[in-house]
């Protein structure tokens, strides 16, 4: 009988996030930074971080990742073969992570803005430990019902440190 290792911390990025971490320059596309922070652009980082599989797992819904696939296309102006093949490594990297794709009840009403919303019933229906974004709309509502809402820099600063804790500690 095997017995299971520790469980990823689950983790919800906002769609700024997403975008960010390959529309910015410096975005290693295809191979995020291990061990983050390393690439200048926050966003990739945390990528790096859950590309890591280390601590936590990424979760999305496919809000999320149409809403990202929307705006690489229409706002950063990204091929639409380009997006899909993005799209496809967010997910790899998600369920890799020990997360994955879910498509939660719509249950959150507590942010003014729609979309920040089905970012808030993601956290909730996993049991998020933690959201990170960018956007003001969320981080000013940090804590939301216990879980902080940290910008992207901040997580990739806090996982770095402690992980320069642990090894020394060894």
């Amino acid at each position: 009988m095997s017995v299971p290792g520790p469980q990823p911390t689950p983790v919800v990025f906002a769609v700024n996030v997403l975008v960010r971490a390959v529309a910015l320059g410096e975005s290693p596309f295809r191979s995020w930074p291990s061990p983050p922070p390393v690439s200048g652009n926050p966003d990739a980082d945390c990528l790096g971080v859950i590309n890591d599989a280390a601590e936590f797992g990424l979760w999305v819904s496919p809000h999320i990742l149409s809403n990202t696939g929307r705006v690489l296309r229409d706002v950063v102006g990204m091929p639409e073969a380009e997006v899909d093949d993005y799209l496809a490594i967010v997910l790899e990297v998600a369920q890799a992570s020990g997360g994955g794709l879910l498509d939660p009840p719509q249950a959150a009403s507590d942010c003014a803005d729609w979309e920040d919303n089905r970012i808030l019933d993601l956290a909730l229906a996993v049991g998020a430990f933690m959201i990170v974004s960018g956007d003001a709309d969320l981080t000013t509502m940090s804590p939301w019902r216990g879980r902080p809402i940290i910008e992207p820099a901040r997580f990739a600063e806090l996982v770095d440190a402690s992980r320069r804790a642990r090894r020394r500690r060894r």
